[in-house]
C-alpha cells in the first residue's frame, strides 16, 4: 500500500483546523501543517492533534504548498485547506485508491461549498473541480495571486474521483463582499501584468454574462435565495475587476500598453 501525506496550510485557523486534521485521521500516514506563524491556537491545535507542524514565513500560497510537500515523507500527497475536508464519499474513494496502490498518479475531486449554511449545488460554484491529490514529484503548485492551482507535470492525465471536497466557504455576506474587492484588486493587478486589457463595454457586458452564466445557464436559482445572492457577488466580482484593470490602464502611457491583448 502506498503511503498519503496531507498538506494543510494555514494563517490564524484555530476555527477550522481542528476539524481538518481530525477530517483524515485513518487515512494520512502523516499530517504536516505549514504555518505562517499564526497568531491564534492554530499552531497549538495542529501539535495537539499530532499533526508535524513547520512555521514559514508566507511568500505565496503556491510557494508555501510546494515547501511543505517537499518536506513530507510519502510517496503520495493530499493537498488541503484549512476550511476544507473530504465528505465521506471522498474519504471512501480515496482509502479505496490507496489500498489499490494508487494506480494513477494524479487525481481531481469536485469540491461543494457552503455558503452562510447552505451547501450550493448548482451555479458558477459547481462542481468547482480541483486536483488536490498527487504522487510527489508529479506535480506542483503555481504561484499566482489568486486562485493558485496545482499543475500535474505534462503528460499526466488525472483520475477524477467524482465525490465532494467540503469547503466552508463564507459565514456571511459581508464576509462574501469584503473579500470580492479583495479578490478583485489581486485579479486587476495580475490581469494586467500578464498584458492583459479590458474596455468600457466589457466592464458594462461582463458582470451581466456572469450572473446569467451561473444563475441561469448553470441553474443557481435552485439554490434558493443564496443561489440569487452567489450569482449577483459572482457579477459584482467581474465588474470591479474590469473596472480596476481599467484604471490600471489609465494610469499607463500609451507606449506602455502597445503590446497588451484583450482580456
Amino acid at each position: 500500500m502506498e503511503s498519503l501525506s496531507v498538506v494543510i496550510i494555514t494563517y490564524n485557523e484555530e476555527k477550522n483546523i481542528g476539524k481538518c486534521i481530525d477530517s483524515v485521521q485513518g487515512l494520512a500516514d502523516e499530517i504536516l501543517v505549514m504555518d505562517s506563524y499564526s497568531a491564534d491556537k492554530t499552531a497549538v491545535i495542529a501539535k495537539e492533534k499530532g499533526a508535524l507542524l513547520y512555521q514559514h514565513k508566507f511568500e505565496g500560497y503556491g510557494d508555501q504548498k510546494n515547501r511543505a510537500a517537499e518536506l513530507c515523507s510519502s510517496s503520495f500527497v493530499l493537498f488541503l485547506d484549512a476550511d476544507e475536508y473530504p465528505g465521506p464519499g471522498l474519504y471512501a474513494r480515496i482509502l479505496e485508491e490507496k489500498k489499490a496502490g494508487f494506480p494513477y498518479d494524479a487525481y481531481s475531486m469536485n469540491r461543494l461549498n457552503r455558503y452562510c449554511g447552505q451547501w450550493i449545488r448548482h451555479g458558477s460554484w459547481y462542481p468547482d473541480k480541483k486536483l488536490r491529490l498527487v504522487r510527489k514529484g508529479r506535480g506542483s503548485w503555481n504561484n499566482e495571486l489568486v486562485h493558485e492551482s496545482l499543475v500535474a507535470v505534462p503528460g499526466i492525465q488525472p483520475k477524477h474521483l467524482g465525490e465532494d471536497l467540503l469547503h466552508e466557504a463564507y459565514g456571511s455576506i459581508e464576509e462574501h463582499i469584503s473579500k470580492n474587492n479583495r479578490y478583485s484588486s489581486l485579479s486587476a493587478k495580475l490581469l494586467f501584468d500578464k498584458g492583459k486589457r479590458t474596455s468600457l463595454l466589457k466592464i458594462l457586458v461582463n458582470p451581466w454574462w456572469a450572473f446569467c452564466s451561473g444563475y441561469i445557464l448553470r441553474l443557481g436559482m435552485l439554490d434558493g435565495f443564496n443561489g440569487l445572492v452567489i450569482a449577483v457577488n459572482v457579477a459584482h466580482l467581474t465588474f470591479l475587476k474590469h473596472v480596476k484593470l481599467y484604471r490600471l490602464q489609465q494610469s499607463k502611457s500609451p507606449s506602455e500598453g502597445k503590446n497588451s491583448r484583450d482580456l
